[in-house]
């Protein structure tokens, strides 16, 4: 199933290790050493939104790829349209 995270953009359910509140998480050193250094390694990071983010989805592919995607949709909305199916079936 696609996961509709905001801005058009839809990630395969199958893939997604995590959906994490950035509020929360970002008061922890490692989440913000991780996201920074995802950024400076060069692994992709896709902000789905200019507004203010709430959030961060933590995706591999079939070949281990690693994706971070930034997304103004707070956590519980990801859930509920994941509950609830939102999106497009593959």
């Amino acid at each position: 199933m696609l996961l509709h995270i905001g801005n058009d953009i839809c990630v395969n359910t199958k893939y997604v290790v995590g959906i994490f509140d950035l509020e929360r998480t970002s008061v922890s050193r490692l989440t913000r050493d991780f996201l920074n250094n995802a950024v400076k390694k060069g692994k992709k990071v896709i902000y789905c939104t200019e507004e203010m983010p709430k959030s961060f989805i933590v995706t591999l592919d079939d070949e281990l790829t690693e994706c971070i995607y930034i997304s103004q949709l707070a956590c519980p909305t990801l859930l509920k349209r994941y509950e609830k199916g939102y999106g497009q079936e593959n």
